[in-house]
C-alpha cells in the first residue's frame, strides 16, 4: 500500500508529530495525523510489523482527538477518531447485497477435487487452468461496500441476498480501512466478501481476560466473533480483539457503471493484490497459484499438516478458478459458484460414553454440570472430563446418561460435547436430572433471572469455602506462601478451616502432628500468613472471590478508596464512573459490599491485620521508566522469579502480555527458551533481551 519512500516520509512525519517540534496548521497537523495514524494502523493490524511504540501511538491519537474537538470543521468521515460510534444501535436494518453470496459447495476428499477439476475443464472447455487455493477462515462472513474510496456500508451475509447492516460495528474493527484508493485502479464502486476472526492468541487472552472477571469463558472463536459483529455497542464490538481478511471482490464497477468484473479485472489472483496494496488484510501469503490437480492435492496436504499451528483457526482450503472470465464461464447454482469448491479438513472428533455427570460448585456459588465420559484420545490428549456447562446446554444437545457422544477439541483445545449419537441408543439411557438443592451443602438453589446459571447462596456452603479459601491464597490475591490448593483442602478436611478468616488462626501445633508437616514448613506457613497481612489493598479486593473482579479491576477500583470499607457507602452509580467499570461488574462490588456477612468477613481480617488500606508505597508505578512498553518472560528464569519479574515492569510502568504478538516491545529469555524465542525472532519488532539486560533497564 505505501511505497518505500512514502513510508520513509510517513516515519520522519510521525517523529515530528510526537515531539510537537514543526509548524502545522490546524487543518495541515489534522491531516498529518490521519495520515500518520493510517499509516501505523495498516503497519499494526495487517503487517503486525509497528514501527512505534503503543505510548506513541496514543499520543498521535489524543493530538487528533484534541484537534478535532477543538475544530469540528476538520473531522472529516474517514477520520481514525470516527471508528467507534458513540450511540447504541436499537436494531440492525436489513440490506440487500450487491452480488449474492452463495454458500460453497463441500468436499471432503480429495478425489472430489479431482471430480470438481473434471467438472471445470469440461464447462471452461480447455484443460489449461488455474487455480487459487487458500485457507478457509473459520469466522463471520462480512461483506463491505465501499464507492468514490469511502466505506459506505458493512452487511452481514444472512440470506445470501439480504443481510444485515452493521457499519457502525465494522468500522470498530481496525483492520477494516474507512477508506481506501480504489480509484487508483478505476473502480467506483466495488462490494468485498471477508472473514471476521479472532487469532487464537486473542481468543485465548480475551477468555483468560473474561474468566479472570469471573464471567463465563467463550466457547469458540466463530461464534465470538459472528456474536460480536451483532453487539449494539460498537465500543464493546472494539474490546473484542476481531480482524477481517478480505478474499474476494463479488461486485466493482467504473464511474460510469460500467461492470468491471471479467474485464478490466482479470484474475482472483490479481484481485487479492490488488486489495493488499490498498491496505486491507488478505490471505495473499497464504495462497497458492495452482496449474494442476496434483499441485492442488499437494498444496491442501501440506496445509493440512500445519494448520494447528496457523494463528488463525482455519476449517478447510478454498479452491477458485483464478480467471475472472473462466468464472463466468462455470456459472453458478442457486446454492453455490460452480467455479470453486470447499475442501473440508477432518473433524478433530471421537466417539465415547457418557458415563455420569458431576455437579461441582464454585467459589461464587455457581453448579457446573461436569460430564464424565469413557476416556477417549483426540488431538493429542486423552479426554475423560467435559463441562456441560449448565442445565440448558443438557437440554438443548437432549444428553441422556449411557449416550454415545461425539466429543471434539473446540479450537483444538477445549473438550466441547457436540451431542448425542441417536441412533446408537439402546433404551437403557436415563434423562440427566439437574440438581435443585446444593450438592455441597443441600441448601435451596436459586437461578438469578437473564442467567443460566444456578447458584448456591450459602455463604457457608463448603465447597465454595473450599473454592473461595484457594482462590484467596493463590498468586495473584493474597500470594501466601506454603499454602497451595492441596494444604487448604487437607485442612478444611480435618476441620483447622471453616472460612476465610480461620487462615488466620491456625493451629499450628497441631499442625505439626500432622504427617508431612514438619517444623521448617511449619514455620514457612506461619510467615507466609504473616507476610499476607502485609500485602497491597488490591490484593486483598481480588481475594475476595466478588463476581466479574479480576486482578486488573482489583486494581483500579484499589486506586479510587482509602479503604476497603469506603466500597459500603459506593452506589452503582458511583462504581460505574471508574473506569473500566461496567454496569454488571458494578452491580456485582455493590451487592458484594451490601452483605453484612462480607462485612464482617473484613472486619474480623483488619483484627487479624491484614492491610484494609490503600497506602501509598502500594502505588502500581513507582516510576515511568518502561511506560508504553510490553513485556513477556519465556525459558528458566536465573536472575529473579517470574512473580519478581512482573513485579519489576509494573513498578516501572511496563506492561506485562501472555504470548508472542506484534503487540510485543520486549522478550526476555531465560535459560532453554523454547518456541516463543523462535516466534519472536520472526518479528523484527520485538527486542530480545537477557535477564541482565532487563535488570539494567529498570535500575
Amino acid at each position: 500500500m505505501y511505497s518505500k519512500e512514502e513510508q520513509q516520509h510517513l516515519n520522519h512525519l510521525t517523529k515530528q508529530l510526537v515531539k510537537e517540534d514543526s509548524d502545522f496548521s490546524d487543518s495541515g497537523k489534522a491531516e498529518s495525523l490521519r495520515k500518520v495514524i493510517n499509516y501505523h494502523d495498516w503497519r499494526y493490524y495487517v503487517l503486525s510489523e509497528p514501527v512505534i511504540t503503543d505510548f506513541d501511538y496514543d499520543a498521535l491519537f489524543k493530538q487528533l482527538k484534541e484537534l478535532e474537538a477543538q475544530h469540528p470543521n476538520l473531522v472529516t468521515e474517514d477520520s481514525p477518531t470516527q471508528r467507534v460510534a458513540r450511540a447504541l444501535t436499537d436494531e440492525f436494518e436489513s440490506v440487500s447485497h450487491l452480488a449474492s453470496m452463495l454458500s460453497l459447495e463441500n468436499s471432503y476428499n480429495l478425489a472430489d477435487i479431482e471430480e470438481f477439476h473434471k467438472r471445470v475443464t469440461g464447462l471452461t472447455n480447455t484443460m489449461d487452468i488455474e487455480y487459487c487455493v487458500e485457507p478457509k477462515f473459520d469466522g463471520a462472513s462480512i461483506a463491505l461496500v465501499y464507492e468514490n474510496d469511502m466505506l459506505v456500508r458493512a452487511a452481514t451475509r444472512g440470506d445470501g441476498t439480504v443481510g444485515e447492516d452493521i457499519t457502525n460495528n465494522a468500522k470498530a474493527i481496525p483492520s477494516i480501512p474507512l477508506s481506501a484508493p480504489f480509484s487508483k485502479f478505476g473502480i467506483y464502486k466495488v462490494e468485498l466478501r471477508g472473514e471476521v476472526i479472532i487469532t487464537k492468541e486473542t481468543f485465548e487472552r480475551k477468555n483468560a481476560e473474561r474468566i479472570a472477571k469471573g464471567e463465563k469463558g467463550f466457547q469458540n472463536s466463530r461464534n465470538t466473533a459472528s456474536g460480536s459483529l451483532r453487539m449494539k455497542d460498537p465500543n464493546e464490538v472494539a474490546q473484542r480483539g476481531l480482524e477481517a481478511i478480505l478474499y474476494h471482490i463479488s461486485f466493482a464497477e467504473d464511474k460510469d457503471g460500467n461492470n468491471l468484473i471479467a474485464n478490466k479485472l482479470q484474475t482472483h489472483f490479481e484481485n487479492i493484490e490488488m486489495l493488499y496494496q490498498c491496505g486491507f488484510k488478505t490471505p495473499l501469503k497464504e495462497l497458492k497459484v495452482c496449474n494442476s490437480a496434483q499441485q492442488v492435492d499437494d498444496f491442501i496436504n501440506t496445509w493440512d499438516a500445519k494448520r494447528l499451528t496457523f494463528h488463525i483457526e482455519t476449517d478447510g482450503m478454498v479452491v477458485k478458478v483464478n480467471s475472472l472470465k473462466m468464472q463466468q464461464q462455470c456459472g453458478s447454482t442457486s446454492h453455490h459458484p460452480r467455479w470453486a469448491i470447499a475442501y473440508k479438513f477432518a473433524a478433530k472428533q471421537a466417539q465415547s460414553k457418557l458415563l455420569k455427570v458431576e455437579f461441582q460448585v464454585g467459589r461464587t456459588g455457581a453448579v457446573t454440570p461436569v460430564a464424565k465420559i469413557e476416556p477417549v484420545p483426540l488431538a493429542g490428549v486423552t479426554i475423560a472430563s467435559v463441562s456441560l456447562h449448565n442445565e440448558d446446554f443438557i437440554l438443548e444437545k437432549n444428553l441422556l446418561l449411557g449416550d454415545t457422544v461425539i466429543v471434539e477439541r473446540a479450537g483444538e483445545v477445549i473438550p466441547y460435547i457436540v451431542g448425542p449419537v441417536p441412533d446408537l441408543r439402546t433404551g437403557a439411557e436415563h434423562k440427566i436430572h439437574f440438581p435443585r438443592n446444593c450438592p455441597s451443602c443441600h441448601s435451596p438453589l436459586v437461578k438469578p433471572e437473564e442467567e443460566a446459571v444456578w447458584r448456591c447462596d450459602n455463604v457457608d456452603c463448603p465447597a465454595q469455602t473450599e473454592e473461595r479459601a484457594i482462590h484467596f491464597v493463590s498468586k495473584d490475591a493474597m500470594d501466601i506462601d506454603g499454602c497451595g490448593s492441596s494444604t487448604i483442602i487437607e485442612f478444611i478436611q480435618r476441620g483447622f478451616i471453616k472460612n476465610i478468616e480461620d487462615l488466620y488462626r491456625l493451629p499450628y501445633n497441631e499442625i505439626l502432628k500432622l504427617e508431612g508437616w514438619k517444623e521448617k514448613s511449619v514455620s514457612n506457613l506461619r510467615a507466609g500468613i504473616e507476610d499476607s497481612k502485609n500485602r497491597p489493598l488490591w490484593r486483598l479486593l481480588n481475594a475476595l472471590g466478588i463476581r466479574h473482579v479480576g486482578v486488573t479491576t482489583s486494581k483500579d477500583l484499589a486506586q479510587h478508596i482509602q479503604t476497603i470499607f469506603d466500597l459500603e457507602n459506593r452506589s452503582v452509580e458511583d462504581l460505574e464512573n471508574i473506569e473500566g467499570i461496567g454496569p454488571k461488574v458494578a452491580q456485582s462490588i455493590f451487592d458484594f459490599f451490601q452483605n453484612e456477612s462480607n462485612i464482617h468477613l473484613l472486619t474480623e481480617l483488619k483484627n487479624f491485620g491484614v492491610n484494609t488500606e490503600n497506602r501509598p508505597e502500594d502505588a502500581r508505578t513507582k516510576n515511568n521508566k518502561l511506560e508504553g512498553k510490553t513485556f513477556l518472560f519465556t525459558g528458566s528464569l536465573q536472575q529473579f522469579t517470574r512473580d519478581r519479574a512482573k513485579q519489576l515492569v509494573e513498578e516501572n510502568g511496563g506492561k506485562l502480555l501472555s504470548g508472542v504478538s506484534a503487540n510485543l516491545n520486549y522478550l526476555v529469555v531465560g535459560e532453554d527458551a523454547g518456541s516463543k524465542l523462535a516466534k519472536a525472532k520472526k518479528i523484527p519488532s520485538i527486542v530480545v533481551l537477557t535477564e541482565e539486560e532487563f535488570l539494567k533497564m529498570v535500575e
